[in-house]
């Protein structure tokens, strides 16, 4: 089911009434409903994996509880390595067995041996990526003793498969969400319009701006020796707006729709764009991934504690190209994480990459010339990047870079992704100080409502009607 489609708009108010409806009775069967709701959410798209995610809930669920009462360290860490494997081992089978697979026939033929192994034709299930991230950190967190283990198994399930962000995110922690679904919550009116505005202005970026940018990327990356170089650097300009639009709109919605149910989920993005160097975009990108690495793979290698500065580098790269491989079975992913990891490097080497911690030209309506070199300079830097990330391959990307940069630089064609492009970043440019850019409620009447109104004639006018399912859903 797609938060940009006819179905969602019926299961959402459906679920929202009877969920407070039932808050006369108890807590148990409010949860129970939205148990029971994220799973028929989840189960649209193809209910024959809804057991991965109780198999994946189950397992943490009892590991959790043993991991509370076991006092002996072996022990403790059989549990958590029963509670890895199998998330993890879930996740590798369904998301890499095949590239795994495919890489070994390739090399062994470079190496020339004839392998001949079976590749199985393996679906995807939606979302993997993130409920077994979600599941996994809990028992990782119990393990640290970091969070007291429930043994309320509805509300532990809940909290795996909350369908607002069960997709695509954010990844949320135990500490922070699975209280929300111990403790008795209340509707309160002034969150929950904050979170019609929020679904609103996710809305808006997903079915105006990145359905609109999507067929103009496609066609430039698919037939990219046609155009000039010109028209391919605006393609992944419009690349990088698209896939932002698309995750942060998802992000937006999700967020948004949690608090309808009483429910606080972390922010994933904050005006990555504006960023002045790779520290600080990263600290504004897909935020719950980018702490989940640093938390759970970067620290444990090591982090910044180490004797070396080359292993503390090294760790960097590590996590980097890790995190990248992360968001799908292609060399293309690996290229994309180990650059960043190399953008990043120079900034930690000089002690700079807590640098810009604050919100830019903050005050001020604009930026000064150093702001917008620093800005420019980033932006250039992760522009290169999403060439690898949207590439079919890394072969690809090298001849879409190659003939961008030395075919002829004449007047472009698909200039009409432009218009959207501008209207988005003068709005977030406003904006840029609050958690997100629709947050107007201190306005005055006769401002609010007008653009709310204009949001929704907009997507009405030039929103794409046809269901496009959102990027991250693949990964």
């Amino acid at each position: 089911m797609l938060f940009n489609s006819l179905a969602f708009a019926v299961f959402l108010p459906f679920t929202f009434v009877c969920y407070w409806w039932l808050q006369r009775y108890s807590l148990r069967i409010q949860n129970t409903l939205l148990l029971l709701a994220s799973y028929f959410f989840y189960g649209c798209w193809d209910w024959r994996f809804l057991g991965l995610i109780a198999i994946s809930s189950a397992i943490d669920f009892g590991v959790g509880i043993q991991l509370d009462s076991a006092t002996h360290p072996r022990y403790r860490k059989l549990l958590l390595t029963i509670s890895i494997i199998a998330n993890l081992g879930i996740l590798g089978f369904f998301k890499y067995y095949g590239f795994f697979v495919e890489s070994f026939i390739t090399a062994s033929e470079r190496l020339g041996f004839q392998a001949h192994l079976h590749t199985l034709q393996i679906i995807l299930p939606v979302g993997i990526s993130f409920y077994t991230f979600q599941s996994l950190s809990y028992t990782i967190d119990v393990y640290r003793r970091h969070v007291q283990p429930t043994r309320d198994w509805i509300a532990f399930f809940a909290y795996v498969s909350f369908f607002p962000q069960l997709v695509a995110g954010p990844i949320e922690r135990a500490a922070h969400l699975l209280p929300q679904f111990l403790c008795k919550r209340s509707l309160d009116t002034s969150l929950a319009k904050d979170g019609l505005r929020q679904i609103l202005w996710g809305l808006f970026k997903k079915v105006v701006i990145a359905d609109n940018l999507a067929p103009l990327v496609d066609e430039s990356f698919v037939n990219y020796s046609e155009h000039n170089g010109v028209t391919l650097l605006l393609g992944v300009l419009y690349f990088a707006i698209q896939i932002y639009c698309d995750f942060s709109g998802y992000s937006d919605i999700a967020i948004g729709t949690a608090r309808l149910f009483g429910f606080d989920l972390m922010r994933n993005f904050a005006y990555p764009y504006f960023s002045r160097d790779i520290g600080e975009f990263w600290r504004r990108w897909h935020i719950s991934l980018s702490t989940w690495f640093r938390d759970y793979v970067y620290i444990p290698l090591g982090g910044s504690r180490t004797l070396s500065k080359a292993h503390h580098l090294a760790n960097l790269i590590i996590t980097f190209t890790v995190s990248g491989f992360w968001h799908g079975a292609n060399w293309t992913f690996v290229v994309w994480g180990f650059l960043h990891g190399l953008y990043y490097l120079p900034l930690v080497m000089t002690g700079n990459h807590k640098r810009h911690t604050g919100i830019v030209a903050a005050g001020r309506w604009l930026p000064t010339a150093s702001e917008v070199v620093q800005m420019g300079s980033t932006f250039a830097l992760v522009l290169l990047a999403w060439v690898f990330f949207r590439a079919d391959s890394i072969s690809h990307a090298l001849a879409y870079i190659s003939h961008m940069m030395t075919s002829p630089w004449q007047t472009p064609s698909l200039l009409k992704g432009l218009p959207f492009i501008a209207l988005l970043m003068a709005i977030e440019w406003v904006q840029r100080d609050k958690p997100h850019a629709l947050e107007i409620h201190q306005m005055p009447v006769w401002i609010r409502w007008p653009a709310y109104y204009s949001l929704i004639a907009v997507m009405f006018l030039y929103g794409n009607t046809g269901h496009v399912p959102f990027i991250y859903f693949q990964f």
